[in-house]
């Protein structure tokens, strides 16, 4: 089967926007746009991690029929293989390099102290669950599922959270489960407190976001790259957003607790993008610009991982005077086109250096699949 160069694309849109949100020059500067929202609320950037899961799903819908014929032994061999695969890089990846630096020498970084979710973990887990979901039931039993899950979240968090304040920072379910399970050294703590935002329990509702984009996928498998498609995609993101909006009121969008109304929001607009981008593409036939973002679709894991060790060894290494390296190259370089302007110019060049190794190993067909 032909590659769906859409899908490509919009992976690749999704990767550049998430390596230019997680590096930027100086966070004090950072465009408000490229910005998490503080809790409740939406901006474009928490639009990146769910539309990663729904590029997931779509892939699936291409890859399963592959395995229609095959045992179901190495159908589940292959999927929980790859989970397992990618839970691992993820966990890597926060451990690495593995060392502390004080300026003068190097310890182990502790195990103890590791964090166990994030981003490739989640990704992790939602493909492991919904791609056994789907290969054992039929479509609608996985969407009706999907959907129970939503319902069953929004009642786990008010039934386990804080009374006083289910949906709050310190009195939500999410962290609670966490440090039962794994304590708050193996959390994450960018919110001032131990709370990871890819919580155990948080997955749970993203795992809609790979129905979501399965359901997409086998649709255009399906129809083609038809007016029909089309339609049925844009319908479909339409009355998303209408529950979302609807449900906003319940349920708050809050992409940290990744609550079931930001799911909704979420796959309505991934898939009125993704109808868009088949427009452009297919429709009317306007291509040049899409090699760029191919060459990130086409290996997202590995770009995405490169981004985050140059990221992380930018501000492991440190000049004589202690400071990273990752805060000089933009005070030298960068800063010198103001704040708001050089941040993003910083995050742009890293961008683009992952960018020119993807380039490279796509003119070598070099791809990395786990």
């Amino acid at each position: 089967m032909p590659r769906f160069i859409a899908l490509d694309v919009f992976r690749g849109m999704t990767i550049c926007f998430m390596i230019i949100v997680n590096t930027p020059g100086n966070s004090e500067t950072t465009l408000a746009p490229l910005l998490h929202a503080n809790w409740h609320g939406f901006t474009p950037t928490d639009l990146v991690f769910p539309s990663f899961l729904f590029a997931v799903g779509n892939a699936m819908a291409f890859v399963m029929p592959n395995w229609a014929d095959k045992p179901a032994g190495w159908v589940m061999q292959k999927i929980w293989k790859r989970t397992a695969i990618i839970f691992l890089l993820g966990f890597l990846m926060y451990w690495f390099p593995f060392v502390k630096w004080d300026g003068q020498s190097f310890s182990a970084f502790p195990l103890s102290e590791t964090r166990i979710f994030g981003v490739l973990q989640r990704i992790a887990l939602c493909y492991g669950i919904a791609a056994t979901m789907i290969y054992f039931l039929r479509p609608r039993s996985t969407y009706i599922l999907g959907g129970l899950f939503l319902f069953l979240y929004w009642a786990l968090l008010y039934w386990l959270g804080n009374s006083a304040d289910p949906l709050g920072l310190q009195g939500n379910a999410v962290l609670w489960l966490d440090k039962c399970l794994i304590g708050e050294k193996h959390m994450y703590h960018g919110e001032g407190i131990a709370f990871d935002p890819e919580g155990l329990l948080s997955t749970l509702p993203a795992i809609a976001n790979v129905i979501a984009g399965f359901w997409a996928g086998d649709l255009v498998r399906k129809k083609g790259k038809s007016w029909e498609s089309l339609a049925l995609l844009l319908l479909a993101g339409s009355l998303l957003l209408f529950i979302a909006y609807c449900w906003n009121g319940l349920f708050p969008v809050n992409k940290k607790l990744w609550t079931s109304s930001y799911v909704m929001l979420t796959t309505g607009l991934d898939c009125i993008i993704l109808a868009a981008i088949i427009y452009v593409l297919d429709f009317r036939k306007y291509t040049s610009w899409s090699e760029f973002f191919t060459v990130f679709g086409k290996n997202p894991l590995f770009i995405y991982l490169l981004s985050e060790i140059i990221a992380i060894l930018l501000w492991f290494f440190k000049t004589s005077e202690s400071v990273p390296y990752y805060r000089r190259l933009y005070e030298i370089v960068f800063s010198r086109f103001g704040g708001y302007l050089g941040s993003l110019l910083f995050a742009c060049s890293i961008m683009m250096v992952c960018w020119l190794v993807g380039w490279i190993m796509d003119r070598k067909k070099w791809y990395v699949r786990v």
